[in-house]
């Protein structure tokens, strides 16, 4: 039945979208790919490469949320988005591959062990992005509450990092191994106070210095790669201890 003149529906213009603006969401994605194919790498065999494909995926993470309030591109499904690619990169990923490297041997207690791990690193994302949507609770400025997913992921392979630092004359016992990744989630879901580098301010007289210190660092993590791994582990370790003891002493001044 034809419409009589001027009550034709008027086609609505699809709405369009730049595509820069997807980058974002296209980092996102790589760091996926990265942690997935850092799981390939352990199935070969090849360790090194594996925890440098972590390594990249957690790069990659860092970069996604500052480019998408750069670009004004934040998204509801960006977040998600975000949130299940570092539940497979830094929660399935170097679970599996430590179970890969040495917890093989202890079949049953290594799978406790990634089983823990996963569930725990899973739980810290849900409890960040409730506290990201509850208003008055992103309160945090210069530490976060319990180990972010990324670092919690680069701190679980300690081990490997000692193993290959004495090029494999000190091989940790599988059941450290376990102990350790449960020990790693459960700073992962805990209340304790930890650095966050995002903002640390200094003073500007002092740009050249932290960039020529940003400078070294690289070069030490091209150079000496496990040596360097190892040392800002345990330095990051190192100021979880700080904080804490710094908390515990100022609650009992209360």
């Amino acid at each position: 039945m034809a419409r009589k003149p001027g009550t034709e529906r008027t086609s609505e213009r699809p709405r369009e979208l730049l595509l820069l603006k997807l980058l974002p969401n296209l980092i996102s994605v790589l760091a996926l790919c990265s942690g997935l194919t850092a799981i390939r790498f352990g199935i070969d065999g090849r360790f090194p490469m594996a925890i440098l494909l972590i390594g990249i995926a957690a790069a990659l993470d860092g970069l996604d949320g500052r480019l998408a309030r750069m670009l004004k591109s934040e998204s509801a499904i960006g977040a998600e988005l975000d949130s299940l690619c570092d539940l497979v990169n830094f929660g399935v990923t170097p679970a599996l591959v430590l179970y890969l490297w040495a917890l093989r041997v202890e079949t049953n207690f290594g799978w406790i062990a990634v089983l823990v791990y996963v569930v725990c690193c899973m739980l810290r994302l849900a409890r960040f992005n409730v506290g990201s949507r509850t208003e008055g609770e992103t309160a945090e400025k210069t530490t976060f509450v319990g180990v972010p997913s990324p670092a919690g992921a680069l701190l679980a392979l300690v081990p490997m990092y000692l193993t290959f630092t004495f090029n494999n004359a000190f091989v940790v016992p599988p059941v450290l191994v376990a102990f350790w990744m449960m020990g790693i989630g459960a700073l992962l879901i805990s209340k304790v106070r930890t650095p966050s580098l995002k903002r640390i301010t200094i003073a500007a007289e002092y740009a050249r210095y932290a960039l020529v210190g940003s400078v070294m660092v690289v070069a030490a993590l091209l150079t000496y790669p496990w040596v360097t791994l190892l040392t800002l582990s345990l330095a990051y370790l190192a100021a979880i201890l700080s904080l804490f003891l710094r908390s515990v002493r100022s609650t009992r001044q209360l």
